[in-house]
């Protein structure tokens, strides 16, 4: 693993300040205990056991007789040596007396009548009696600590413990580091993976409760969700447009080859070219509308007029067939704030539509309410309809429910298509409803507050202010 990682960093600065607090502790636990002379523990007060003091007892008030089998008696069963010793610092019973007891029994020569001698693997225990037959003896007890061997090495070891310390700290750091990074290393991972092209990648988010990498991950997953539906529909836009584009270049091969076999009279021919350039040159503008443009400037836009030019216009280029267009709405004036050309290019897609495929000699109604600051814009045809199972797709680029109709008219199935993209750039939602017989189109928006609050709607761009555009 790379010193630079975030891991490492997190695990040695965990284990660096673990190991210091640690070593300060035993640092200075151990300085303290250093200022205290070993008298301190010769002189501080332990309360014997009823063992000892009855033990005390005997060796004072037993007869001489008696000592040695007494102190036997005591070593067989508790392990622990006893020795008395006179004046001269001589054990009554003529045994060796060893050095620490000596200097423990020492210690009692200023007048204490108790003394304590800690060691590493016996402690020992001095008292002052007074025995009739042999006058002032002083007697020490020599017993192990009721401890194991490794509590004892460890408590005698300074360096030991502070190891011992710094490797279990690090072991506890290491986990916990582990845990704190294991999420972001998934992340990096399903994060290379949609990189390399894997766009179904997902990461497993807990549905309640869960840490900032819990709400990181399911950003991650919105993020590669709408990645893919992104890159899928440019996958189906490149493929329809290849299809569309196949037909009309076809005919015009055809038109090239023809009017080269007989160039003495072209004009038909070229007619036909003409025509068919004319269609390509419709159908790649139509596709550079679907992509609109989000650093468009935004203005104070009021609908009613603007639907009403539409409905002058639609009902001009209807009267040949009968065809007209009606115009209601409730108020003078509804302000939305957004991009004139592509509301105007929304509305006339919409509007041509329904005049397209309604009967002739009919009536198209195009209606404009609001409510709770928001605008409905509702276009209501007397075609036809679309199935209920097309419904759905009726908003996406080169559907069309009748190719061969939808060519006849002129259409190539990307109008309804870029007025969808209009609305939602501009935080609005679009629908279709059959209602036998006819379409109905509801678009709906959300109102400019003319006092100057703005209605929230998501876009990737700031709001601009601007004039009103009529």
């Amino acid at each position: 693993m790379p010193f630079n990682s975030l891991f490492t960093k997190i695990f040695i600065g965990f284990w660096l300040v673990t190991s210091a607090v640690l070593a300060s502790w035993l640092l200075a636990g151990h300085y303290l205990d250093s200022l205290l002379p070993d008298e301190s523990d010769s002189r501080r007060p332990h309360t014997p056991p009823r063992f000892i003091i009855r033990l005390l007892y005997d060796l004072q008030n037993q007869p001489n007789d008696a000592l040695a089998a007494t102190i036997a008696e005591v070593y067989q069963e508790h392990r622990v040596k006893v020795f008395l010793l006179n004046e001269a610092s001589e054990d009554v019973l003529g045994r060796r007396v060893p050095a620490q007891v000596s200097e423990v029994a020492q210690r009692l020569g200023d007048g204490s009548r108790r003394a304590f001698l800690r060691g590493d693997r016996r402690h020992l225990l001095a008292h002052q009696l007074y025995r009739d037959d042999l006058g002032p003896v002083r007697s020490v007890l020599v017993f192990r600590p009721n401890r194991s061997r490794v509590v004892s090495v460890l408590g005698s070891n300074l360096w030991l413990r502070l190891g011992l310390a710094i490797l279990v700290s690090g072991l506890l750091c290491y986990l916990l580091s582990r845990l704190m990074t294991r999420p972001l290393e998934r992340l990096r991972l399903a994060a290379r993976d949609l990189a390399d092209g894997q766009l179904a990648t997902r990461l497993d988010v807990r549905t309640r409760g869960g840490d900032e990498t819990n709400d990181l991950a399911r950003d991650f997953n919105r993020m590669a969700e709408q990645l893919q539906q992104r890159i899928d529909a440019q996958r189906r836009l490149l493929s329809d447009v290849s299809h569309e584009l196949r037909s009309p270049l076809a005919r015009l091969q055809v038109a090239l080859a023809l009017a080269g076999k007989d160039p003495a009279n072209p004009q038909s021919q070229l007619a036909r070219i003409e025509r068919e350039a004319r269609r390509l040159d419709e159908l790649i503008d139509e596709l550079l509308s679907t992509q609109t443009d989000d650093s468009l400037m935004d203005e104070h836009i009021d609908l009613v007029p603007l639907l009403r030019d539409l409905c002058e216009d639609a009902s001009y280029e209807g009267r040949a067939t009968g065809r007209r267009v009606e115009f209601h709405s409730d108020s003078e004036h509804a302000l939305v704030l957004g991009n004139g050309t592509l509301l105007r290019k929304a509305f006339d897609n919409i509007l041509r539509n329904a005049l397209h495929y309604t009967a002739t000699d009919s009536v198209v109604q195009l209606g404009v309410s609001t409510a709770d600051q928001r605008l409905l814009v509702t276009v209501q045809d007397q075609g036809p309809g679309i199935p209920e199972a097309e419904l759905a797709r009726v908003f996406d680029e080169f559907y069309r429910v009748d190719s061969a109709r939808a060519r006849e008219t002129g259409g190539y199935g990307l109008g309804l298509s870029i007025a969808r993209r209009a609305v939602i750039r501009h935080g609005g939602d679009i629908s279709a409803t059959n209602t036998n017989p006819g379409l109905l189109m509801q678009v709906e928006l959300p109102l400019f507050d003319s006092q100057g609050l703005e209605r929230e709607y998501p876009r990737q761009h700031h709001q601009h202010h601007g004039r009103i555009a009529q």
